[in-house]
C-alpha cells in the first residue's frame, strides 16, 4: 500500500511484516505503558478496531529517521509530506506507531514477530 511505500521509498528494509487483528486484550498489552493514561481505553478500543499490520524495520539511524518519517503524533501538527500528515484522521487514530528507543523496538517487535519470522539481511 501507499503507507508501505512511503517506508520503502525512505530507504527502510522490511525484515517482518504481517496482517492481523488485535483483540482488546492485545492491544490492552502492548499498550500497557499507557494504562494510567485519560487515552488509554480509546487506545485500545481503536487498535482493536479493525486490522493491524505490525513490520520490523532496517536503517541506520532507524528509530530516529523513522520517526521523522512519520512524523507528529498529531497529525494538524505533522510537517507536510509525513505518513500522519497524508493518513492519520486524528491525535488518536493516527494510523501509525514508531518506537521510541532501540530497546523499545526490540520489545515491540519481539510482541508480534518470534525470530523465525525475522528476515535476516545483511547489505
Amino acid at each position: 500500500g501507499e503507507v508501505t511505500a512511503k517506508i520503502q521509498q525512505a530507504g527502510f528494509k522490511i525484515v517482518a511484516m504481517k496482517l492481523t487483528k488485535l483483540t482488546k486484550e492485545t492491544a490492552g498489552e502492548f499498550y500497557a505503558v499507557h494504562k494510567a493514561r485519560p487515552f488509554y481505553g480509546e487506545l485500545v478500543d481503536f487498535m482493536s478496531s479493525g486490522p493491524c499490520v505490525p513490520m520490523i524495520l532496517e536503517k541506520e539511524n532507524a528509530v530516529a529517521d523513522f520517526r521523522t518519517v512519520i512524523g507528529a503524533t498529531d497529525p494538524a501538527e505533522a510537517a507536510a509530506g509525513t505518513i500522519r500528515k497524508l493518513f492519520a484522521d486524528s491525535k488518536g487514530e493516527n494510523i501509525i506507531h514508531g518506537s521510541d528507543s532501540v530497546e523499545n523496538a526490540k520489545i515491540e517487535g519481539s510482541f508480534f514477530f518470534s525470530t523465525q519470522e525475522v528476515v535476516q539481511i545483511h547489505a
